[in-house]
């Protein structure tokens, strides 16, 4: 297949630029690099070492293909120095502890990684002079969710109830000051937050997150154990968010005036389902499995129903959605379902990445 990462809008803007990202050893941020790297931009890594050998980043050997520094973005200077030797053009920071069960148990943790970090990376852009385009990557849970069926606007408040929520709308706060105090007196940059839904794809081996759970639970021939089945989520691909990031982090870089702040990437309407709904798709498109619901009273808070409003992204950027939620699931099973068989996860994720492109024009 030709590839379609090549001979596109994005393709000829990023091409031989040098862009930095935080965070490519995650799962969006794997995504993310094999993208850019595939579009012939100069990638530059700063993230924690990958956790195991079966994460995106080691199966991609992103390692031999981008510049891979490791080091936390809690160390400002080494963050500093990364920032003062490759000088990046463009910026896309995407580390962050991403995990709401873990920031249960791990708040400060959560805090500090989130906030206190990205502090650090906004003053490495604040003392920087070659970056252009800054696209500062958060979550849809920074919205103060009041449960309702109303999709969030870019301008809605801010807040939340667990640490990983609370965090990111900390984190906003954070942006909108720098924004505030020294990015929009700079004519020669722009910057944007963005927030996207609940991003699923092949590759992703975390924790406490619904696919991975399932995947593996259906390898070993375990039921899948849904805690929550009734919740709601906005089920999206990864590769739809990261298109958003993409486009706004060209339009930051060539008008900076028009496209600084706010944006939410978020899916359709009717890939809004519920964990047990995802589940069985799953195991529709598996081919076998079960589930096993349990419903803990004592378990903690999570957000029952949460989705965006993405008005701004379709009539100002005319950015929409390419996947409906049939699509995503499929395509993210049965990457799995390659990698599971023996099949070249670089073969698994540039396929997606070129299906979704044919399909997007």
């Amino acid at each position: 297949m030709e590839s379609l990462v090549k001979n596109n809008k994005l393709e000829n803007f990023y091409k031989d630029k040098t862009v930095l990202l935080t965070g490519a050893t995650g799962f969006k941020g794997s995504w993310m690099a094999i993208w850019l790297y595939e579009m012939g931009a100069n990638v530059i890594d700063y993230s924690l070492a990958p956790l195991t050998d079966e994460d995106h980043f080691i199966l991609l050997n992103l390692e031999n293909k981008i510049t891979h520094i490791q080091g936390d973005i809690l160390d400002l200077n080494k963050l500093t120095d990364v920032f003062n030797k490759y000088n990046p053009e463009i910026v896309f920071h995407l580390a962050a502890q991403a995990l709401v069960q873990f920031s249960y148990d791990n708040p400060k943790h959560t805090f500090d990684t989130n906030v206190a970090g990205s502090v650090n990376v906004l003053e490495a852009i604040r003392a920087s002079g070659s970056v252009r385009s800054f696209v500062y990557v958060t979550s849809d849970k920074a919205y103060k969710n009041k449960e309702w069926t109303w999709g969030y606007r870019e301008n809605d408040e801010l807040g939340g109830h667990d640490p990983y929520s609370a965090s990111k709308a900390a984190a906003e706060i954070v942006f909108s000051s720098y924004n505030d105090s020294f990015f929009s007196k700079n004519p020669d940059i722009g910057v944007g937050t963005v927030r996207a839904g609940n991003v699923i794809g092949g590759g992703d081996w975390a924790l406490d997150r619904i696919i991975p759970d399932c995947i593996r639970s259906l390898r070993s021939n375990m039921p899948i154990v849904i805690r929550n089945p009734h919740a709601t989520r906005p089920w999206q691909h990864v590769l739809e968010p990261l298109s958003g990031y993409l486009l706004l982090g060209m339009r930051l870089y060539q008008d900076p005036d028009t496209y600084s702040g706010a944006w939410n990437f978020g899916p359709n309407i009717q890939s809004i389902k519920t964990v047990k709904e995802l589940s069985e798709k799953v195991i529709s498109v598996f081919g076998k499995g079960q589930l096993d619901l349990q419903y803990d009273k004592n378990s903690n808070h999570e957000a029952s129903i949460l989705h965006l409003n993405c008005d701004k992204s379709n009539t100002k950027l005319s950015w929409y959605p390419t996947w409906g939620f049939d699509a995503t699931i499929e395509r993210t099973v049965n990457w799995y379902i390659g990698h599971l068989n023996g099949g070249n996860p670089i073969d698994l994720t540039m396929l997606d990445i070129n299906e979704f492109l044919k399909e997007k024009k």
